[in-house]
């Protein structure tokens, strides 16, 4: 009786690994996949496109003395349903702010820190490092401007049946001396569909 109930088992296992679809790369650039509630990468993509050229185009980063601001990544709010790694959006962003010549990104003090930057620094009293190859004192460079946001979510019921989700990403740019700011804006991601769908 128990040699039938496995048989019968890795039976119905190998009928559901056959059953399986295949897994299939994406396409970045062509991805016909369908839409989902949450957000996906495509999301992201658009929304921190959106908000560079926004802030590209306001003249923001445009230097009267010209040359390139220092910025720092500042605290980036997830207030979603979802687990967003708002590390993956600022990212983009930041690569597409570095990209445009118009700014240079600080990895000395934000969330975008890099603890080497300062671990380094403590060699040197080591007696195992050449002191002239250890960054020496009053070497780092301080941000002049921070970058800073939040991403919030809204659920709306639409119809019967149907819910409405809409994503706003907000983005902020600071001065850090004198606390003005020079841009902002917001980009809505909206998504309408069953209200069976989870939107996280």
């Amino acid at each position: 009786m128990k040699e039938t109930i496995l048989n019968l088992v890795m039976v119905v296992g190998f009928l559901a690994a056959g059953c399986a679809q295949e897994t299939k790369n994406i396409d970045l650039m062509h991805d016909e996949g369908k839409p989902v509630m949450a957000l996906d990468y495509r999301d992201f993509d658009r929304a921190a496109s959106e908000l560079v050229q926004s802030m590209l185009g306001s003249g923001a980063l445009k230097k009267e003395e010209g040359g390139r601001y220092v910025v720092a990544t500042g605290r980036i709010v997830n207030d979603t349903m979802q687990r967003i790694d708002t590390d993956q959006l600022m990212a983009k962003i930041e690569t597409e702010m570095l990209n445009s010549g118009q700014a240079i990104m600080t990895s000395a003090v934000g969330s975008g820190a890099d603890k080497l930057v300062h671990e380094t620094r403590e060699l040197r009293d080591s007696e195992e490092f050449d002191p002239n190859t250890v960054a020496k004192r009053r070497t780092l460079i301080a941000p002049e401007l921070s970058i800073s946001g939040k991403i919030f979510q809204r659920n709306i019921r639409y119809d019967r049946g149907r819910q409405q989700v809409e994503y706003y990403f907000q983005l902020k740019l600071s001065d850090v001396k004198s606390g003005l700011r020079f841009w902002q804006d917001e980009v809505i991601v909206g998504k309408r569909g069953s209200s069976k769908s989870v939107a996280w």
